[in-house]
């Protein structure tokens, strides 16, 4: 095993707790075609990139193409533009000496038709598996898989099936395939892909995993024109394909590949090849002696000469795979909005690398207390035991020591879930981020209706991480979200008690709108159970009863709150029936002298 082979897992135990239960595929179990397989396709559509990936081990398609949809890579997701035709592993590896290659994007060999050298397998669960952050799933050859990017896609594939002419023999390996797709800025416009290469049948040596694209930069109703520039970023071990201006078929951005050695090892310490130029003879011998010749072509435009459209090879080595071994390496798939935006994704995802997928987190949540007054409410707030203003973050990419910045207060009179509102944003005064207000801990928000509820909340934020762009992190706006209803405090006793509105009118078309009156139930929107009238003025423990004109008792409602003096009522009898239009008694008994008040109201409906 020579010195790279040492450090083919990036994290051995992790790498160890995923593969060691891992059950190698057996050349038996396949049929000697590709009709029985379980041929399976997925799409990453979480992000800002629309990409197809199938369990044979390409992205796009050449001739797979059950999924449907001729796109294969488009973005931005929603244009059309499409991106790659074609992609995927190229594994170049030595028997026993004797030099080897195999491919899992299809070689077009003297026919018409296409030819592929990595399969699935007949099992239903060499399908391609999709899983969202967070959710775990035991598959048989990665069990108890947690995803940990929004969107991933798994899938597994060999190469033992032996029906093409120009193959010497297969390689005997099983490739695990996990790529991931993030959401939100600023990952967004990218996919990481981890290849878990493992023997089952031979020690492999002098292997050089490459990775292959065939990038046709094709805007979406236009014809694609020869003047894509194909070249090779050396500093960032990245093989772009960038559209020059002109010729009335521009594109957003440019398309890269970085390849991502074995964590922990230093590219430096490995040969590298980038060619633009694919098409060889397909043999083995030829095409491993391609691929690993250690030549960085220069950088080439579409039909010059050189090759197809696109096309390059980037691969790294060497490295030794004895059976029993995994070498694990990773490839990212860049896009942006012009060259500088696409330049910092593939600083961003380079920096996430680095930090083993962690990213930058927000402060946590501070203590929030909501005080009702008159027409009021005065809303405060402090650092809890979790100071957000102290607390520290291990996952920065500037190492920031104090990476708060300051709080936001929100508020919605819909509910605790929002939506919410902006009032007031305060950070830190005088140090360039964000208004420079200063910080706060209260705010009185006044003018507001007495006895009706509102919802209130206060985060914390972050600085943004400079080095990769990464955006301030806010915490939660629903975990510490308060409702409060302003009014005055409740009386000693009854005597004051009114009912609100009185009368209280509706007709056919209140139905059609949402009354800022009404309070709105689960459904989202209004019902005729969410009218409502209000009991003000009330002690703060009484017993309320309500009766027709006949004396017949409707409803019984009980009150018990030291703060707020009112009771809402949806106008429904005990039994759950929206009542008549007509007028209505009420009595409000005090629970804790035995007083009662009566009063009247009218309903029309």
């Amino acid at each position: 095993m020579n010195k790279n082979s040492t450090r083919i897992f990036w994290t051995r135990c992790l790498s160890l707790l995923l593969i060691l239960a891992l059950v190698p595929l057996q050349a038996d179990d396949f049929p000697p075609s590709g009709e029985a397989l379980t041929l399976d396709h997925a799409f990453h559509d979480v992000g800002n990139v629309w990409q197809v990936v199938t369990n044979l081990g390409y992205l796009g398609y050449h001739c797979y193409t059950t999924y449907g949809p001729q796109r294969k890579c488009e973005y931005p997701i929603g244009s059309n533009n499409s991106y790659l035709y074609g992609g995927g592993l190229l594994l170049p590896g030595k028997v026993n000496g004797q030099k080897l290659f195999s491919v899992s994007t299809a070689w077009s060999r003297q026919s018409t038709n296409c030819a592929y050298e990595f399969f699935p397998t007949d099992a239903p669960y060499d399908s391609v598996w999709t899983l969202r952050r967070g959710q775990t799933a035991d598959i048989p050859y990665l069990p108890n898989y947690t995803a940990w990017s929004d969107q991933a896609l798994i899938c597994r594939y060999s190469d033992y099936i032996l029906d093409l002419e120009d193959q010497l023999a297969p390689l005997y390996v099983d490739v695990i395939q996990i790529s991931h797709a993030w959401a939100s800025y600023p990952f967004d416009e990218m996919i990481l892909f981890e290849f878990f290469v493992i023997p089952t049948r031979y020690d492999l040596t002098d292997v050089y995993p490459a990775w292959y694209g065939e990038i046709s930069l094709n805007p979406a109703g236009k014809p694609a024109f020869p003047d894509n520039l194909v070249y090779y970023d050396e500093t960032r071990y990245m093989g772009i394909v960038e559209d020059q201006p002109g010729n009335d078929d521009d594109m957003p951005g440019p398309c890269g590949y970085i390849v991502f050695p074995p964590q922990g090892d230093d590219p430096e310490d490995y040969i590298w090849t980038f060619n633009n130029f694919d098409q060889v003879s397909h043999y083995d011998e030829q095409e491993y002696d391609f691929t690993t010749s250690g030549i960085i072509d220069p950088p080439s435009m579409d039909g010059d000469g050189r090759g197809n459209p696109g096309h390059f090879r980037l691969s790294f080595g060497p490295v030794d795979i004895p059976v029993g071994d995994t070498l694990h390496f990773m490839v990212g798939e860049i896009f942006g909005d012009g060259m500088e935006n696409f330049l910092k994704n593939a600083d961003r995802l380079i920096g996430l690398r680095d930090n083993n997928f962690q990213t930058p987190s927000p402060p946590p949540d501070p203590d929030i207390v909501v005080t009702p007054g008159n027409h009021s409410v005065t809303i405060s707030w402090e650092p809890t035991t979790t100071d957000p203003e102290t607390y520290t973050d291990p996952f920065r990419f500037d190492e920031m020591d104090v990476p708060f910045e300051g709080y936001r207060l929100y508020k919605s009179t819909q509910g605790l879930g929002g939506p919410w509102t902006l009032l007031r944003e305060y950070d830190i005064a005088n140090n360039g981020f964000f208004t420079d207000s200063g910080i706060e801990y209260s705010f009185v928000d006044e003018g507001l209706v007495n006895n009706l509820e509102y919802f209130y909340t206060v985060t914390a934020f972050s600085k943004p991480d400079t080095v990769i762009a990464f955006p301030s992190q806010e915490s939660s706006k629903a975990a510490n979200a308060k409702r409060v209803s302003p009014g005055t405090a409740p009386p000693e006793t009854v005597g004051q008690v009114a009912v609100v509105p009185n009368p209280y009118r509706g007709d056919a078309s209140y139905s059609s709108y949402k009354p800022p009156w009404e309070i709105i139930g689960e459904t989202g929107r209004w019902l005729e159970q969410d009218r409502r009238i209000q009991f003000i003025n009330l002690p703060d423990q009484c017993e309320i009863k309500i009766y027709t004109i006949a004396g017949d008792l409707v409803n019984t409602l009980a009150h018990d709150n030291p703060i707020n003096g009112f009771e809402d009522w949806n106008l429904t009898s005990a039994g759950g029936q929206t009542i008549a239009s007509g007028i209505y008694l009420f009595s409000v008994r005090d629970s804790r002298n035995g007083k009662v008040q009566v009063g009247r109201f009218v309903v029309v409906k």
